[in-house]
């Protein structure tokens, strides 16, 4: 990783700036899942576990860790570069269309969706053509298709387009 001070550096989020916010993230997480544990009950009964008692023991873990990896973040050298700007936009170029494409699969089922991605990231970071990019957004689903709910009989989410198909 180059040192920020180097000239021609690029800026970007610190080290310790993303060490920070992630520790912070997982803590909440972490509390959240105490506190939705203990909502359901995290005790021993006569019956065994309550359904809160692995979460609510884990919930614990993953706060120890938290706080363990905040004071760690909190002794990052604030100077120590994560990621340039331009390298946190390429990763974005993946985590917008596949977060897109996730909140779509349950309105639109997998097979549109998975259609679009796959056009997307082809056509787009992959820079192919037209007909290898169609071939490719069309078969990947179709094997998909044939594979799961055919032959093991798995459904997988559909949506209007299938309905409308009888799939």
């Amino acid at each position: 990783m180059a040192d920020a001070h180097h000239a021609g550096a690029e800026s970007g989020p610190s080290q310790r700036g993303v060490e920070i916010g992630t520790a912070i993230a997982t803590l909440l997480f972490g509390a959240i899942v105490v506190y939705g544990s203990a909502q359901v009950g995290y005790g021993w009964s006569s019956d065994g576990p309550a359904a809160g008692f692995f979460p609510f023991y884990v919930g614990l873990i993953i706060i120890g860790c938290s706080l363990i990896n905040l004071y760690n973040g909190t002794r990052e050298d604030p100077s120590r570069l994560f990621a340039e700007w331009g390298q946190m936009g390429q990763v974005l170029k993946v985590l917008v269309p596949t977060t897109v494409y996730c909140l779509l699969v349950e309105p639109l089922g997998i097979y549109i969706t998975s259609f679009a991605l796959i056009a997307v990231f082809m056509k787009w970071l992959g820079k192919y053509g037209w007909p290898l990019t169609l071939a490719i957004a069309a078969g990947v689903p179709a094997a998909f298709y044939v594979v799961f709910e055919k032959w093991f009989l798995i459904p997988l989410p559909k949506g209007p387009v299938e309905a409308l198909l009888g799939l």
